[in-house]
């Protein structure tokens, strides 16, 4: 069937993924601009990647740190460390990437990572002409309450699109959910880091690249 447009995610979607090692450092930078010098490795971990407001809050309690100010450091420091990654040619657009090219139908983008993130990203790839809309987190504790598996972004870029029959295609379960909860259809692409994941949730759609959304949404 056809769409009146097209939202994707963005990492594992539309460019590779960012490493661990740069989740890690960005993270280590972070505690020690707010002045910790020797965080425990498993709060660096907890707060590398998928962190949830109760987890920031537990590990800001350990080191009695103000919860929104440690955040906005982490999201920046973050941030910084993937820029490098674009500009070293670590982190870029998978190769099926010109597909974009293809799409008759309005296109946007939700993405979990930082707006600074992803604003570079498309700036600097020459991505930002192919999408009417983009929504991204700001570094504030709130946008972990409004991340995908909810629908808030979704619904934004929806409501910015103007539409309601609309594909959204993401990487992970979150995605999924998100778009479910949206009252829209989800495709599961799965990249190389996702042959083999099992999901829990049932997507409408399971493709391998950008030209099989082509396919469906045109």
């Amino acid at each position: 069937m056809g769409y009146e447009a097209v939202i994707f995610d963005n990492d594992g979607v539309l460019l590779t993924l960012t490493s661990m090692d740069a989740h890690r450092d960005g993270t280590r930078e972070a505690f020690a601009r707010v002045g910790v010098t020797n965080p425990h490795p498993d709060h660096v971990e907890a707060m590398s990647i998928g962190v949830t407001v109760d987890r920031l809050e537990a590990v800001c309690a350990e080191y009695d740190l103000d919860p929104e100010a440690f955040w906005a450091a982490r999201d920046g420091a973050i941030s910084e460390a993937q820029r490098a990654e674009m500009t070293a040619g670590e982190k870029r657009p998978y190769d099926d990437i010109d597909a974009l090219d293809a799409f008759d139908t309005p296109l946007g983008v939700v993405s979990s990572n930082q707006t600074a993130t992803v604003e570079f990203a498309f700036d600097h790839f020459g991505l930002a002409p192919h999408f009417e809309t983009v929504h991204a987190r700001d570094p504030t504790v709130q946008s972990l309450e409004r991340k995908k598996p909810r629908p808030y972004y979704v619904e934004r870029a929806l409501a910015d699109l103007g539409v309601s029959e609309a594909l959204f295609v993401g990487d992970n379960e979150s995605d999924v959910r998100a778009a479910h909860a949206a009252g829209i259809d989800s495709a599961f692409i799965r990249r190389p880091h996702r042959v083999d994941t099992d999901l829990s949730v049932t997507p409408d759609y399971e493709v391998w690249g950008l030209d099989d959304v082509v396919s469906i949404a045109e």
